[in-house]
């Protein structure tokens, strides 16, 4: 067991770190353009998160200063209580121990979800995806040299060079203690990771988020919504779904304005029975549609009856993640916010802000989908839990 560095340790690792990704940034560059050129798959959004290019460097650096600049979670009183036989109760924050992070194709979870693990006082165990397998271990490189500098031990970062069949057994019969995994991938992923894990688990699950044009709606702002919900389409917190108010006035002119703006951005639109008949477009081939995850440039737009109708159809099939509705009645945006069961649900506002950087956690372990322990982006702060502390001078229970 490792014994928990100081927090002046902790963030003096974490500021070395940004300084020798800086530092190395070329390196990096030009190392993951050697795993996206052994990328041989089809998937367009995998190929997007694996790619590491200096805006991505940026983001790496940001989030190691940003990580070094925030508060210690560890140790902070959440309760306190002074019994009456004398004995002072305190519940504080505490690190889980050793946090195990399994993730496909994103060399940048290998700098930011490490940091937040590190600077929340765990061990961390990286078992990234083998199309990334050379820029991890770069960026892995990295964190063992900022820890030797601070004379901290290398394995408070370690990377897994598993393939399935030991990351199986791994998760089966741990080598090492394990206190939590969070798993950051498609739904095989995590349905694989839930299958043989034997100790607590964090769903970082699937997207398919929903956005509720409702009767009283700015329609321009709706446009800009949608648009934007699809503007990253390898993101969890892309848009998939559009639902349209039937009483929308000026719907059809609408609509078409819409078909046409997703069109232009080379959106391929689909509609459901109603929509598909009065725009001319391809029909979804069966209400599972309706659950999928596309991680695509595809949307589908169907046509709902009202607020609770459209509040029923996303608790029904949406991911769990992110959903909006775009009104300008307020009561009407209360009711959909209180009754919509997404971790992250917006009025007037895109679906592309629920990250942790973007709603003022800094940076993120992982998207929640989860209702425990935490919801929604998993920032420093959530990577904690808790132990009693008592002090007593002898009191025993009568």
């Amino acid at each position: 067991m490792n014994t928990l560095l100081s927090i002046e340790t902790r963030n003096a690792v974490l500021l070395t770190m940004a300084a020798l990704l800086e530092q190395e940034r070329n390196t990096i560059i030009s190392i993951n353009k050697k795993d996206l050129e052994a990328y041989k798959g089809d998937d367009i959004s995998m190929f997007d998160r694996l790619k590491v290019d200096d805006s991505k460097v940026d983001e790496m650096i940001k989030a190691a200063k940003h990580l070094a600049s925030q508060d210690d979670p560890v140790g902070l009183i959440r309760f306190s209580f002074k019994h009456e036989n004398g004995m002072q109760v305190y519940n504080k924050t505490a690190s889980f121990g050793t946090v195990l992070i399994i993730y496909e194709s994103r060399p940048d979870v290998t700098v930011e979800a490490a940091g937040i693990a590190f600077k929340s006082g765990n061990k961390i165990l990286l078992k990234g995806g083998k199309e990334s397998l050379n820029s991890n271990l770069k960026i892995v490189e990295l964190w063992h040299q900022a820890l030797k500098q601070h004379n901290a031990a290398t394995n408070w970062v370690e990377y897994l060079q598993f393939n399935r069949t030991e990351t199986q057994e791994f998760l089966e019969k741990p080598t090492q203690k394990v206190d939590l995994i969070v798993p950051r991938g498609g739904e095989k992923l995590i349905a694989f990771v839930k299958e043989h894990a034997t100790c607590p688990v964090i769903i970082s699950g699937r997207g398919n988020n929903f956005v509720y044009v409702s009767k009283e709606a700015d329609l321009d702002i709706a446009i800009a919504i949608i648009l934007n919900g699809k503007s990253k389409i390898s993101a969890c917190n892309a848009v998939d779904k559009v639902l349209i108010d039937e009483n929308l006035p000026n719907k059809k002119e609408f609509i078409n304005h819409l078909i046409s703006k997703l069109t232009e951005a080379k959106i391929q639109v689909l509609g459901d029975e109603t929509i598909s008949k009065s725009h001319q477009l391809e029909q979804i081939s069966s209400n599972q549609v309706w659950y999928e995850e596309f991680l695509d440039y595809k949307i589908v737009i169907g046509e709902i009856e009202s607020n609770s109708a459209a509040i029923t159809m996303i608790n029904t099939y949406s991911g769990g993640h992110s959903s909006v509705i775009i009104t300008k009645n307020e009561s009407e945006a209360k009711l959909f916010m209180e009754n919509v069961d997404t971790a992250a649900v917006y009025h007037n506002a895109s679906t592309r802000f629920t990250d942790g950087g973007q709603l003022g956690l800094g940076g993120e372990l992982a998207i929640s989908t989860d209702k425990l322990h935490q919801r929604g982006p998993i920032g420093l702060q959530h990577l904690v839990t808790n132990k009693w502390y008592v002090h007593g001078n002898g009191q025993v229970r009568s």
